[in-house]
């Protein structure tokens, strides 16, 4: 067992592409909440490279500049409609209106004469097409061809042609500011075939989400921030030291089966758990799934990661005896739905061992700590690495409490693109974790795909996207105004290593899309630095 293990994920851009036509799906796997085991955290053993928190999400739809920093950015024209802007006979008419959540409409009419020109294209591409018996490629009368191949025809591909040649045109008010893959034409294409006439103008709306405006409360708020950093006392060097130690140490006894007396502390326990709700009105009782297990090992000296009361409430349980009794829930629990539940829990012990441990001293140095000769240089081995350990801890903590005041400095009208897009990346983060740990047949795997299980997730932690969201744009509003900056090498360096990780995993990758989170991860390590550098941080030992 290692000392510490980080969970990594990598978030996921899960968003498909879809048709300008076509609303938006969502068809990314869903999140089941996985088998409760108290409040111990399963560590994720993903080959995935981690993406920090501050990882931005945006790009926006930009011609792309020699600058490295926008080389992920793309033309708007080519986004929107497959081709280049090209040259029209008559300029198009364009309204802009403002909407919520950083929206922006786009009223587009296009004038007759456009109409007229895409109209003769289409007759003239079909003439090269066609066969008709009797005319030559090309010089086949009008009224022949529209019979031939059916005016509706002709109309539905001028209709095409139409939106094909003004829609990048259109979009030019906003290029810069659109996200990708949110622009979306909101007129039926039907009714838009019903409308035209060669001799009349052509009306469509579009719609796209822009990037949103970060606003300081107060401004330049990020300039004078005080950070107060909770640190938990478990991770102080000493005192995890000492339970490395024993932890070590516990690794070399042999468990005995206990037979005469019930669980006390040092013990290890192989229980069956349930959990009810308690309510006055008995038809609202209810299991609680999350805290149903079979054949748990519960160590008693790890009680710490234990509901509180649970330890206390089981000892002197004998095998083969059942004890029940109620827990609260604290305030404080890692899973929401349960913070404040009271809940009657029964246990059952099917097992219960004692271990028969050898005397600690220098004669086991080398079985504790591979290479030492005496107890001084177990603990010197491991003392050092849990000072590593404390310290990405206390690095840890301290970016974690930095972002979270950044997101409640800044107001930000949210894209709903953005927030799901988001959303999907935490949710297939989430998946990637369920997966490393559980192995999914097809039907869970189908189950965790569904559609309402997505909204639901999106739905339930929506406050926590959206603070995400808020963090990554101020951390990259605070990246442009202080004009910070990273190296080439440092980002070709860094993108060569996740690459390598990729292959050495054997898992496909976009290049670009890995360029693009790399030099994200890399502004969002230039602003937190900075921001330590100019904050007033203060940690606390809670």
């Amino acid at each position: 067992m290692e000392l510490c293990v980080i969970n990594s994920t990598k978030l996921l851009n899960l968003n498909p592409k879809t048709h300008l036509f076509v609303p938006q799906s969502t068809v990314s796997p869903s999140l089941k909440n996985p088998i409760l085991q108290f409040n111990r955290k399963v560590p994720l053993n993903s080959p995935l490279k981690e993406m920090c928190p501050c990882s931005r999400q945006i790009q926006l739809l930009q011609p792309p500049p020699s600058s490295p920093r926008n080389s992920s950015f793309i033309k708007a024209s080519s986004s929107a409609s497959g081709v280049e802007t090209e040259k029209l006979p008559a300029d198009i008419i364009v309204i802009e209106t403002q909407e919520p959540n950083s929206r922006v409409r786009l009223s587009v009419e296009v004038p007759p004469k456009i109409g007229e020109d895409c109209y003769r294209r289409v007759l003239k591409e079909l003439m090269k097409q066609v066969k008709i018996p009797g005319f030559r490629p090309g010089k086949i009368p009008e009224s022949i061809l529209l019979n031939y191949v059916g005016e509706e025809s002709v109309h539905k591909a001028t209709v095409e042609s139409i939106l094909k040649r003004t829609l990048p045109h259109a979009m030019s008010s906003v290029t810069g500011r659109a996200l990708r893959d949110s622009v979306r034409i909101t007129t039926k294409f039907s009714d838009m075939e019903k409308t035209y006439s060669a001799h009349s103008s052509l009306s469509y709306d579009v719609i796209v989400d822009v990037a949103p405006e970060v606003k300081w409360i107060p401004e330049n708020a990020y300039k004078n921030l005080k950070i107060v950093v909770e640190i938990d006392s478990k991770i102080e060097a000493e005192k995890a030291c000492e339970r490395e130690i024993n932890r070590h140490h516990k690794s070399l006894g042999t468990l005995r089966i206990v037979t005469d007396r019930g669980l006390q502390v040092g013990d290890l326990a192989v229980i069956d758990i349930s959990a009810m709700t308690i309510d006055q009105d008995e038809s609202n009782v209810q299991e609680i799934p999350d805290a149903e297990t079979k054949g748990f090992h519960f160590d008693t000296e790890d009680a710490d990661n234990v509901l509180p009361g649970f330890l206390d409430s089981i000892i002197g349980i004998q095998r083969g005896e059942t004890k029940s009794f109620p827990l609260v829930f604290p305030e404080s629990w890692r899973q929401e739905h349960l913070r404040g539940v009271h809940a009657q829990f029964t246990v059952e012990c099917k097992e219960l061992f004692y271990r028969d441990l050898p005397e600690l001293n220098d004669s086991i140095a080398d079985k504790l700590v591979p290479g030492c000769t005496d107890l001084k240089q177990v603990k010197e081995s491991l003392l050092q690495k849990c000072r590593e350990m404390e310290q990405n801890a206390r690095d840890q903590a301290t970016d974690n409490a930095i972002l979270d005041q950044l997101s409640k400095m800044v107001e930000v009208d949210i894209p709903q693109s953005l927030f799901e897009e988001q959303g999907r990346q935490l949710y297939g983060a989430k998946l990637l974790e369920i997966q490393a740990n559980v192995k999914l047949n097809e039907q869970q795997l189908a189950s965790l795909s569904s559609q309402k299980a997505v909204n639901d997730f999106l739905e339930n932690q929506r406050e926590n996207i959206i603070n995400l969201i808020k963090q990554n744009l101020a951390v990259g509003d605070i990246f442009k105004r202080e004009n910070l900056q990273f190296s080439s090498d440092e980002l070709v360096k860094e993108v060569q290593n996740s690459i390598a990780e990729f292959k050495l995993h054997k898992q496909k990758y976009d290049e670009e899309r890995v360029r693009e989170q790399v030099q994200d991860v890399l502004e969002g390590a230039k602003v937190l630095e900075w921001l330590k550098e100019h904050a007033e941080i203060q940690y606390v030992t809670r």
